[in-house]
């Protein structure tokens, strides 16, 4: 059988200019509801089988495969179980494209970064939460660089995700920073990081002239924004939705649409074959 055709015309002709050239395409990955399920304990989002074979595939296949997740860069890198040997061009870019994992498994900043929002706002989300009362099963994760509330637990994951919201866009004004909702989760980050900005980054560094980026929330509608720019740019581009039925825009913009991290691994297999 052969590859799944995208349903629009310009996502047909990236997959097609993606197999004739792939030393000059980019393949660009969300981890979450992407690699790896939605699961509530997000320590035990593991990648679905077959994930990480295939990423390393891939990147002996096309030009540069990147992870770019709004997870910390060295925790997507040990989720995905990766090493420090691995290919050059498998990159990991962390927190919406704010990290960027090294060559020998480190990570540094990959855009400009001021601490002192993030820090302020860290001392003041908890007493917040109480404030609003945030119902039990709401949770905090700190990711350095950002801060994450997480509402699946919560026994009315939708209704706590309503009252958080007013109140954590105001902090987030407060500071100078932006809120990114997400699947049940509401993220306080700096304003003008997001992946959108990262896959432009990528797309001109590598020259590529295919680029796919495949997704599944909210915070992947940058990156489509940035894959429409690089079209009328001249770059075939191909956007790819795992199987979001929360956030209809992407699907409804997607050039091809999975139901879910399997049936996306699948396609990348089928794809990683056609072009050994």
């Amino acid at each position: 059988m052969g590859l799944p055709q995208p349903v629009t015309a310009a996502g047909r002709d990236a997959l097609q200019a993606l197999l004739a050239a792939p030393a000059r395409a980019l393949i660009c990955l969300d981890y979450d509801g992407t690699l790896a399920p939605i699961v509530d304990d997000p320590e035990q989002a593991w990648p679905a089988p077959g994930a990480v074979d295939v990423v390393r595939a891939l990147a002996h296949a096309v030009g540069a495969v990147a992870i770019v997740t709004g997870r910390p860069a060295a925790v997507a890198a040990a989720m995905l179980g990766l090493a420090d040997d691995e290919p050059a061009n498998l990159l990991v870019l962390g927190l919406y494209g704010l990290q960027r994992r090294t060559r020998d498994g480190g990570v540094e900043l990959a855009a400009s970064f001021d601490a002192g929002p993030v820090q302020a706002v860290r001392h003041r989300l908890p007493t917040l939460l109480r404030e609003v009362g945030a119902p039990d099963g709401v949770a905090i994760e700190d990711k350095g660089e950002s801060l994450a509330v997480h509402v699946r637990r919560a026994k009315s994951p939708d209704d706590a995700f309503a009252l958080l919201h007013g109140p954590l866009a105001a902090l987030a004004v407060a500071h100078g920073l932006r809120l990114e909702p997400g699947r049940m989760v509401l993220e306080l980050r700096p304003d003008g990081v997001d992946k959108g900005m990262a896959i432009a980054r990528l797309a001109a560094e590598t020259g590529a002239t295919t680029v796919c980026y495949a997704g599944d929330d909210l915070g992947d509608l940058a990156a489509f924004d940035a894959l429409d720019r690089l079209r009328e740019d001249g770059v075939a581009a191909l956007k790819i939705c795992s199987g979001s039925d929360e956030v209809i825009e992407l699907r409804e913009r997607a050039d091809l649409v999975f139901s879910g991290p399997p049936a996306l691994v699948g396609f990348l297999i089928g794809l990683a074959e056609t072009l050994d």
